[in-house]
């Protein structure tokens, strides 16, 4: 089973492409050591099976997910839940 982790910040760019956006992801483990993935490497992870991610969105738990753009790129988004903005995209800026 994949181990699931809270995403609690991003590191994003100026672009507006979905898979140019976001370039990092990152958390804080139960030890409280700060973790920082890029959005590849999330991607590769959540697609083998070893992570699964999260954001929390008002008091409730949101799954992130890997989509692919028109062109073939992929990039990380949270489930469809009504939301503007994005969730990701709302986080704040990691350290």
């Amino acid at each position: 089973m994949a181990a699931r982790h809270q995403i609690q910040c991003v590191r994003k760019t100026d672009r507006y492409n979905p898979w140019e956006r976001i370039t990092h992801v990152g958390g804080v483990n139960a030890d409280r050591a700060r973790w920082l993935l890029t959005q590849p490497d999330a991607i590769v992870g959540i697609e083998s099976g070893k992570w699964s991610f999260f954001v929390s969105a008002g008091g409730r738990e949101v799954n992130v997910i890997v989509r692919t753009s028109r062109f073939g790129n992929k990039y990380l988004t949270t489930e469809a839940d009504g939301e503007q903005p994005d969730n990701l995209l709302s986080l704040p800026e990691c350290p």
